[in-house]
């Protein structure tokens, strides 16, 4: 061989050759590592046998990581760059799960029409199915966006490094991750997140226009809050202390965004952000204001019983997180069952309250006294809590109101805002630690089925599971019916108008002297009102459906009291009613009447028709889109809380389904873990949330 031959390189053709071998080779290896890792793995169709012991695997798997080692030195030695990773992991993993998705749904009853009717039996439980199914690729593909847990083990090393006390959150992470409690993920994560923060949040409850937004202008002495009478606030929004004014957005699915304050209505308002389209996971404006210091922070949260679904979605999940909760009540409106659900869920959830009747200036001293005292015997006697009512404004002739509440209950909590802080998040942990306790004693006294329901015979695990998805495919059942009636009744209007017409006509012939404005008023509110009362009655049947499985599956697993009917029923609230305004009816009894009463009918009706037709036909179409925007609201709310708890009574399923039980090494340690949890210390005393 020449020696300028073996100074030579190879050349361009000769060296993509071998680095696409090598590529070859490298995508080869990776089906073996999948060999190894499908023949171990819990996967129901696996393809391989794992006929490998674990150190022989071990062995493959050096071999493997060896002949790679070897790989780069050779592309290397001839000039051979690697590339860079093309796709981000989490992103192809995301794309993976759409089309998991798109799978599952192409199961439904409807879809599957092609290879055959689905028994009539079997509509609900497959409808269930898929949206069992699809939920949980869902919440897989939520925690992938929002980055929940990552490298909670390294995060919790940390705290402890700068002289936290995690000992017990370090003992919850161990065992949440070791028996696979994946169910704990979000809250666990959500605890090291406050541990990091050290901040103390102050969130707002209530209704829609219910003068949240309003409120927390006025405490942090600045307009930035956008303020409406429309549904307000997407996503939560966090206010903290910051030297500028800056506004921080955080998105599912793209980079982080810092834009300026007057951008935030294109974030947190309804029309800007419908159904939270833009999918915003966090929102945060820092301000240079003096309430805003040492750490406080405050939460403007999406109102209930808005016809915003994702935002009072976003609420109910974002509502134990805080460490103050303070809820509105509308002095203009009064208490309602959201207002009482919301309290209700800040109790159990051991964060104190305060309650607050907000416009207070739209009362006479007397009356606003009446009130309070009216709302304060209220919440006694149907939650059994002692709560004083402060009564705030925000109008400057009142604005002594909120300025006393301020000075006597907010203010002084910034002085120990830290100690209240460290307090919330004991009390956070505690109640963590009950449900892992919960968990481990249910894995430990696992039993095909546990004590019968009064009246029932003994269920099994198949049925408990059967019950699960039966309630749900119920709630995909409901939703086509809330449909159907809405969009019938957005096309009533003209058939409305004709029995109207025969009322008023049957009215005259009884010799009544009510004006017609009237009698067709009545008749038109009566009609709609009958159509949403089988939307409402619809929700309603499918809320006690609801309690009825959960209450079925706790008592089936040994699990505490589920939600019962009232707690459910509570989201259906606030139902959209027919607004026609005053109606401009000129009509008398016509002289046809005595004679043919179908022709007086039909007159009836024509002049109706050109005289409040197009009123009445917009009214009921806006009445069907109105009560259609109530109805996801409330489905989205009832299906959240029932997958609160059915999500655990699954998961327990799943680990109960896993084996026989469990085994001796298991049982041992299970003890051990909850002997770690009894011994480990919880910081600050674990009490119930006070009142304030």
């Amino acid at each position: 061989m020449r020696s300028e031959d073996a100074a030579a390189g190879l050349n361009a053709s000769q060296r993509l050759h071998l680095f696409s071998s090598a590529k070859h080779a490298d995508k080869m290896l990776a089906e073996v590592e999948a060999v190894l890792f499908a023949a171990k793995s819990k996967s129901p169709f696996r393809k391989y046998k794992g006929s490998l012991s674990p150190a022989q695997i071990r062995v493959v798997e050096d071999y493997i990581a060896r002949i790679r080692t070897q790989m780069v030195r050779v592309l290397e030695s001839q000039g051979i760059p690697l590339p860079e990773p093309e796709f981000e992991s989490v992103h192809s993993i995301r794309v993976t799960l759409s089309f998991i998705r798109i799978a599952f749904q192409e199961c439904t009853p409807e879809r599957m029409r092609g290879y055959g009717e689905v028994p009539a039996g079997k509509v609900r439980e497959l409808n269930g199915l898929v949206d069992e199914m699809v939920g949980a690729v869902e919440k897989l593909d939520s925690y992938l966006a929002q980055g929940l847990g990552q490298g909670l083990e390294a995060r919790l090393d940390r705290l402890a490094q700068a002289g936290a006390d995690v000992g017990l959150v370090k003992t919850l992470e161990g065992i949440v991750g070791d028996r696979s409690f994946v169910e704990f993920r979000p809250t666990l994560s959500m605890i090291v997140d406050r541990l990091e923060s050290g901040s103390f949040e102050i969130a707002l409850f209530g209704r829609v226009s219910s003068g949240k937004s309003s409120l927390l202008n006025h405490i942090v002495e600045i307009e930035v809050l956008p303020v409406g009478v429309n549904p307000i606030t997407a996503v939560p929004t966090r206010l903290v202390y910051g030297a500028a004014p800056r506004l921080t957005v955080w998105y599912a699915d793209r980079n982080t965004e810092r834009t300026d304050l007057p951008e935030l209505p294109q974030f947190v308002s309804e029309r800007h952000n419908p159904g939270n389209y833009k999918r915003v996971t966090r929102i945060v404006v820092e301000l240079p204001s003096a309430r805003l210091r040492d750490g406080v922070v405050l939460v403007d949260t999406p109102g209930l019983g808005s016809l915003a679904t994702a935002g009072a979605a976003e609420t109910l999940a974002y509502l134990p997180r805080c460490d103050l909760g303070v809820v509105l009540i509308d002095a203009g409106s009064t208490l309602t069952e959201d207002d009482l659900g919301t309290i209700r869920t800040l109790y159990e959830a051991g964060i104190p309250a305060s309650i607050l009747l907000s416009k207070s200036d739209l009362l006479a001293p007397d009356d606003r006294l009446r009130s309070l005292t009216y709302i304060s015997e209220q919440i006694r006697t149907q939650l059994g809590l002692a709560i004083s009512i402060h009564p705030v404004s925000i109008q400057a002739a009142h604005a002594y109101l909120l300025e006393a509440w301020l000075g006597e209950t907010i203010l002084p909590m910034y002085d120990r805002h830290q100690q209240l802080a460290r307090e919330s998040l004991s009390r956070k942990i505690g109640a963590l630690r009950e449900s892992v306790i919960t968990a481990l004693r249910l894995r430990l006294d696992r039993a095909p089925a546990a004590q019968p329901v009064a009246g029932q015979s003994a269920i099994g695990l198949n049925e408990v599971d059967a019950g699960l998805r039966k309630a749900v495919g119920r709630i995909a059942e409901t939703r086509e019916l809330c449909f159907q009636a809405t969009h019938a009744i957005r096309e009533q209007g003209d058939g409305a108008l004709a029995e109207a017409a025969a009322s008023l006509t049957d009215a005259w012939l009884r010799g009544s002297t009510v004006p017609a404005a009237t009698l067709v008023q009545n008749e038109l509110v009566r009609l709609a009102a009958g159509e949403a009362s089988a939307v409402s009655g619809a929700l309603r049947d499918l809320a006690r459906e609801l309690a009825r499985a959960l209450q079925t599956a706790a008592q089936s697993l040994g699990f505490p009291d589920a939600h019962g009917d009232a707690e459910l029923d509570s989201a259906i609230q606030e139902m959209p009613r027919l607004d026609l305004g005053e109606l401009p009816i000129d009509l008398q009894p016509v002289f046809l009447l005595k004679f043919a009463k179908g022709l007086s009918v039909r007159h009836t009706r024509n002049v109706l028709r050109n005289q409040i037709g197009p009123r009445v036909e917009e009214a009921f179409s806006s009445l069907g889109s109105m009560l259609d925007a109530w109805a996801r609201r409330t489905l989205s709310e009832l299906q959240l809380r029932f997958e609160n708890q059915a999500d655990a009574y699954r998961a327990h399923l799943n680990r109960l389904s896993a084996s026989g039980g469990a085994s001796s090494a298991e049982q041992a340690a299970i003890l051990h873990d909850l002997a770690a949890l009894a011994e480990a210390p919880t910081g600050e005393r674990v009490e119930a949330a006070p009142v304030l």
